[in-house]
């Protein structure tokens, strides 16, 4: 199995909302970018979340727009076993230190998983620190995870605009 590691999150002092995604895919690491792949809807469901055009904006724009309305990202696996994207492919992983990724984030009130397997693995991460956040598990964004229809997963994911 081929190893693969995270990217550094994407945060600052004024992150209200820590976005967890499991580990990057193929099409995202090759291009060193958060959610890459063209039919990931991740770039569409918080653009239409929080009423930017980030499907249009250069990968550096959107991060900073994400940073503009208190929203970071990273994830929860730092390094893991891997062939393919799929998360149900990802052996032997090691977390990240999630614990003190929120101690450096003085506003944090939210924590979103996107998906079951970023959440499993980050509420073992977090532990009982867990508990001092509202948490939100999202519909995966993945293109393999297209079961909820794109209204229904946006209705989920509309959750991080009211905090």
């Amino acid at each position: 199995m081929t190893y693969k590691r995270c990217f550094p999150p994407i945060v600052d002092a004024n992150t209200r909302v820590l976005i967890l995604g499991s580990l990057p895919g193929e099409v995202s690491i090759a291009q060193a970018q958060y959610y890459a792949h063209p039919r990931n809807l991740f770039w569409k469901l918080v653009g239409d979340t929080i009423g930017a055009p980030l499907v249009e904006l250069a990968y550096t724009e959107r991060l900073r727009v994400l940073l503009d309305h208190r929203i970071g990202l990273w994830d929860v696996v730092a390094e893991a076993r891997r062939i393919g994207s799929l998360d149900s492919c990802i052996r032997d992983h090691a977390s990240n230190d999630l614990i003190g990724l929120i101690d450096t984030l003085p506003n944090l009130a939210v924590v979103a998983f996107n998906g079951a397997k970023a959440e499993t693995i980050g509420m073992k991460a977090l532990g009982e620190r867990a508990q001092q956040y509202r948490l939100l598990r999202m519909p995966s964004s993945s293109p393999a995870h297209a079961a909820i229809q794109y209204p229904q997963k946006l209705a989920i994911w509309q959750q991080l605009a009211s905090v």
